[in-house]
């Protein structure tokens, strides 16, 4: 199974790579598939490469979403 998450540009870094946060976590990836980001752009993220820009509305929404589907399977 594959996911891609929802993730904050922080920082524009040489060669097209950026820094993110993925609900607060940062991490280095490529940007070479995606276009014309600014920094507070969201952008789907997979194994390290943003596929897409997305708006911030659908990106609080997945997230959300990933939180809840991983309380519900959170061992009591």
């Amino acid at each position: 199974m594959c996911l891609a998450i929802p993730a904050r540009v922080e920082e524009l870094l040489p060669d097209q790579m950026a820094r993110v946060s993925v609900d607060g976590v940062g991490k280095i990836i490529s940007i070479a598939l995606v276009d014309d980001l600014t920094i507070g752009d969201y952008v789907v993220l997979h194994v390290g490469y943003a596929l897409a820009k997305i708006d911030e509305d659908e990106a609080m929404a997945t997230l959300a979403l990933l939180r809840e589907a991983a309380e519900l399977g959170a061992t009591p």
